[in-house]
């Protein structure tokens, strides 16, 4: 493997890869309604010589390059957020924007970038003969990851029945390889009261108080130390090992969270006590906690104890439709996964990186001086398709994307040609890297 000819076919794709990453930005590609990215992404792949090409039932674009029987897969989600208040903008988010070194507009760091470097990837390493005797590489473009991490994986493995060996997420890593994520999980908490009219309120039963004791316990999950004394200890317990047996990868991710994020009540109207009041948590999960044992925590809060069967906590589920109108129910449930530091995937793209590009974090130069201060292997903030991946079927999964985790639903998002073009190549060098 000639590591000089992958680094020099990679930048001599930049143009192309730019042209692309544009092509399929011009377009809005929110979540159930991606089809003109996918379109987009579909007939590039055709272009470039992909051996087959195909849009599954819930509209994940899938393209293989070789014929083995064994796969290795690159994903990238290709829809994105919303653009938010346009005020924020100094740019038409879908026009986008490119200067000599970066490219401007919704979805290039998160995530269209990633699906751009993978199919080049892949087509150098046709070009070059770098798929393994035995194996082929296969590169998707998935569906609703903002709307629900991980679904577009659950279809693929259970519908589509294809297994790879492992995967590699695109999505962006600023400059290192990423080996696990927190979990999340999206918690309902609804509580009844009794209405009555509100000049006498002490004849009903305010739901909206109630939830006001149980709000503080949840913050007191997030904000509490957990101390032998403290009655609702925090969830920094789980970086203990006296609470948790898998502290040491804990302390990798780092400790979970939950906060409020949305309230609901319900009146009869604005002269009346409430007779019910819900809330949302967003709960980050890190290694040694589970759905269970979340939901569990919550419903032993003291508040919530009190309340009794005033009080119901559950799970959301997710049900919306895609962009082809396939429903593919799951619960909102992702778990947390963490690669390890010596196994053979890790190792393989560790190698085929300091291989090309040396043993630091490299990027555009406004980019280095946050890059190199960070180890090369480390984990995201934010959560990917490895709940999916690895999280629920523990399918290897590892981390390396072009962009940057703080352009995520950001205004005024951007990336870096030198992104794509490092990204392309290592991607290409990985598959001979890890058959050996």
């Amino acid at each position: 493997m000639d590591l000089n000819k992958i680094k020099e076919a990679a930048q001599g794709y930049e143009k192309e890869m730019t042209a692309f990453l544009r092509a399929i930005v011009k377009n809005p590609g929110e979540s159930c309604d991606e089809k003109a990215h996918i379109d987009t992404i579909a007939a590039e792949m055709k272009k470039v010589g992909f051996d087959e090409v195909q849009i599954d039932p819930q509209g994940n674009v899938i393209g293989y390059m070789g014929t083995g029987d064994k796969i290795i897969a690159f994903d990238a989600h290709i829809d994105t957020v919303g653009i938010g208040n346009i005020d924020n903008w100094t740019f038409d988010p879908y026009e986008g924007y490119e200067t000599e070194t970066e490219i401007g507009g919704r979805g290039v760091s998160d995530q269209c970038g990633g699906i751009v470097s993978a199919v080049y990837g892949a087509k150098i390493m046709k070009e070059q003969n770098l798929i393994p005797e035995g194996y082929k590489v296969m590169v998707v473009g998935t569906v609703q990851e903002e709307d629900c991490d991980g679904l577009c994986w659950q279809y693929i493995i259970n519908e589509d029945k294809v297994r790879p060996e492992f995967v590699v997420s695109t999505e962006p890593t600023d400059g290192g390889i990423y080996r696990g994520q927190r979990g999340r999980m999206e918690i309902r908490v609804d509580v009844k009261g009794v209405s009555c009219h509100g000049s006498a309120p002490e004849r009903g039963d305010n739901a909206i108080y109630k939830m006001a004791d149980i709000l503080q316990d949840i913050r007191a999950l997030n904000e509490n130390d957990a101390e032998d004394g403290t009655e609702i200890k925090g969830l920094v317990k789980m970086l203990d090992p006296k609470y948790n047996k898998d502290y040491e990868e804990a302390r990798f991710l780092g400790r979970g969270t939950v906060t409020t994020s949305q309230i609901f009540y319900t009146s009869p109207s604005r002269c009346a006590v409430a007779d019910s009041c819900s809330v949302s948590l967003d709960r980050r999960m890190t290694f040694g906690e589970t759905w269970e044992s979340c939901l569990d925590e919550i419903r032993a809060l003291p508040s919530v104890q009190k309340y009794g069967d005033d009080v119901t906590v559950s799970m959301y589920n997710y049900d919306r439709p895609s962009y082809t109108g396939c429903v593919y129910e799951i619960e909102c449930y992702f778990p947390t996964w963490a690669i390890p530091k010596d196994h053979a995937v890790t190792k393989a793209l560790e190698e085929a990186y300091t291989g090309l590009y040396g043993d630091a974090r490299i990027g555009a130069e406004e980019t280095l001086e946050m890059r190199q201060a960070r180890p090369l292997t480390d984990k995201w903030t934010f959560s990917t398709n490895g709940v999916s991946i690895m999280g629920r079927n523990g399918i290897p999964c590892i981390g390396f994307g072009p962009g940057a985790e703080a352009q995520a639903h950001a205004p005024n998002e951007k990336t870096w040609k030198q992104d794509l073009v490092t990204c392309a190549a290592v991607y290409a060098a990985l598959p001979k890297s890890y058959v050996k």
